[in-house]
């Protein structure tokens, strides 16, 4: 297994994309073995998994593992023992496919070039300060800079000229995580106190309870409080239990009464 593993590997994925830097699978065995271990090692990749769970660290990712494991099981059933020549109708079905977090296809986002000299801002995650069963909730992505293009890495990354509380996180990104600037500043717009980590997520926190509600089920109430984020606006509010918010802000409910 590992070896065909390691041939369609080379065949659809390095073949036609070139040696990832880096590459994150999931926990399967297949993916465990100290074959597919060593496979990297020797390609000079980094291999890391996958962490159920925890969508501040590789959410994305796991969300879009679990998508193409179904387009890949639903090949498997169709096809059987032949399912991995359906592998470039696949790519190309989820390629061109309308993405949420894009705001369109993967296609259409290769599509976008920027040239050196050039100003982007710079998509960001704002995580919610709030633990629910061991997971942190996201809000809408947010743009930060912008910031200028230095230098073209490859086709779809890009470096760029980062200030130095950035100085943590990698300068190269990809295209889909930039957005054109339109108006050159004559300065950088503050980051406001962003702690933006290595994954380009941040802690946000709320600053006002908009309005309060119970939500009565079979055997308890739940008491809710539709909250207000720092750097997001009351259409973007969220409800979260009442309880949760005042374990870890309870100065929030000293400036609501």
């Amino acid at each position: 297994m590992g070896l065909r593993l390691a041939e369609l590997y080379i065949s659809r994925i390095v073949c036609l994309h070139g040696v990832p830097k880096r590459i994150i699978s999931d926990r399967g065995s297949q993916f465990t073995s100290r074959f597919w271990e060593q496979l990297h090692d020797s390609l000079d990749s980094k291999l890391r998994f996958s962490t159920a769970y925890h969508p501040q660290t590789d959410g994305q990712t796991e969300r879009t593992n679990l998508i193409l494991e179904d387009m890949l099981r639903a090949c498997a059933i169709q096809y059987g023992t032949s399912w991995d020549k359906s592998l470039p109708y696949t790519e190309f079905s989820y390629n061109n496919s309308y993405q949420a977090s894009l705001k369109k296809s993967p296609f259409e986002a290769l599509d976008l070039t920027f040239r050196v000299e050039d100003f982007v801002y710079l998509k960001v995650s704002p995580m919610r300060g709030i633990q629910r069963f061991n997971m942190k909730g996201k809000l809408a992505p947010r743009y930060i800079g912008p910031f200028k293009i230095v230098e073209r890495k490859g086709e779809v990354a890009y470096k760029l000229e980062l200030p130095s509380n950035l100085s943590g996180i990698h300068d190269v990104f990809h295209v889909s995580q930039l957005k054109k600037c339109l108006r050159v500043p004559e300065e950088q717009a503050p980051l406001e106190g962003l702690d933006v980590q290595e994954d380009l997520t941040y802690t946000e926190h709320p600053v006002k309870i908009l309005e309060t509600s119970e939500r009565v089920t079979r055997n308890m109430r739940i008491k809710m409080c539709r909250v207000q984020w720092k750097h997001h606006t009351e259409d973007e509010a969220t409800w979260e239990r009442e309880e949760e918010l005042r374990a870890t802000y309870p100065g929030l409910f000293a400036s609501h009464l």
